[in-house]
């Protein structure tokens, strides 16, 4: 490792971390002059790129001053995600005794049964497509969004003052990318559009992290996907790996996991997949899991 300031520093995600924003930068500054759509993919995966390394800062890196790395990760490419509450909430997830729980896990998607048979139908009818991959893709990113905002609003409301600060700092995180992209050539509805495409592409990732699961450990799926999803998701496919070893930077799962797929297959129960090809065939239009937590009632 080399070391900056008398603190190691990862090269690699520090590396990483400037051709992502040079990736954006030449999406809203050069492209849209060549074609907007071209700009709005490279954009989208780019702003995507960018959310897992802010998951990497989340836990350290790529220096050991935390502040020196939010810094890196503060401007909000996909304008609706404060890092404040990402960090918070995503903390929280990580207590793996709570995974799938619909009150503690603020990361899951399942809803308690009696939460459930509450709901108008047409809300219901929405949550049951939300739940297979075509809905994640299409409207995941607005229902995510609401059911978040709603529930920080709750907390808001009840005096958390950690939840207001992390919107209020949200407001000049965007306010840095509405400037840069109000200065250059790219349509603001093309960023929009590449923004909710960003936003997509991560639901990917989280369709099918955790399964509602007697056991804790077997929650956590391995995705052994090294293919374009693998990269912008910085190997977090190899989810229980990550959940096992949450200080390991992305580059070192791989290295991790094919030194022992047995130990860590034999901790989830093989709840694996091959690729996220194999996850598309199988769920694109059909729910993986039911909405209501089937092993869950409060």
């Amino acid at each position: 490792m080399a070391k900056a300031a008398g603190r190691s520093v990862e090269w690699p995600t520090l590396g990483l971390i400037g051709a992502c924003y040079a990736a954006w930068a030449v999406g809203i500054f050069v492209l849209p002059g060549l074609s907007v759509a071209l700009a709005i993919s490279v954009v989208a995966g780019a702003a995507a790129l960018h959310s897992s390394l802010s998951h990497e800062v989340i836990h350290g890196h790529p220096f050991r001053a935390r502040w020196a790395n939010v810094l890196l990760v503060a401007p909000a490419l996909t304008l609706f995600v404060p890092y404040l509450r990402f960090r918070d909430t995503h903390l929280a997830h990580h207590q793996d005794a709570r995974l799938t729980d619909p009150y503690d896990d603020p990361e899951s998607n399942y809803l308690d049964a009696g939460d459930w048979e509450v709901l108008p139908r047409a809300l219901q009818t929405v949550l049951r497509f939300n739940n297979t991959l075509a809905g994640r893709l299409l409207i995941g990113p607005v229902v995510g969004q609401l059911f978040w905002m709603a529930s920080d609003w709750r907390l808001m409301r009840a005096g958390d003052r950690a939840v207001l600060r992390g919107w209020l700092w949200h407001v000049p995180a965007v306010a840095i990318v509405v400037a840069l992209v109000w200065a250059a050539p790219m349509p603001g509805w093309a960023y929009l559009i590449a923004a909710y495409l960003a936003l997509s592409i991560l639901k990917i990732r989280t369709f099918l992290e955790h399964q509602a699961h007697e056991k804790a450990r077997g929650r956590t799926v391995i995705i052994e996907d090294r293919g374009v999803l693998g990269f912008l998701f910085l190997n977090n496919n190899l989810h229980v790996v990550h959940h096992m070893h949450p200080r390991v930077p992305w580059y070192r799962l791989w290295r991790l996991y094919r030194a022992n797929p047995a130990r860590y297959l034999g901790c989830n129960g093989g709840y694996r997949y091959r690729s996220y090809a194999e996850v598309f065939a199988r769920y694109f239009w059909r729910a993986k899991d039911p909405v209501p937590h089937p092993l869950w009632r409060r």
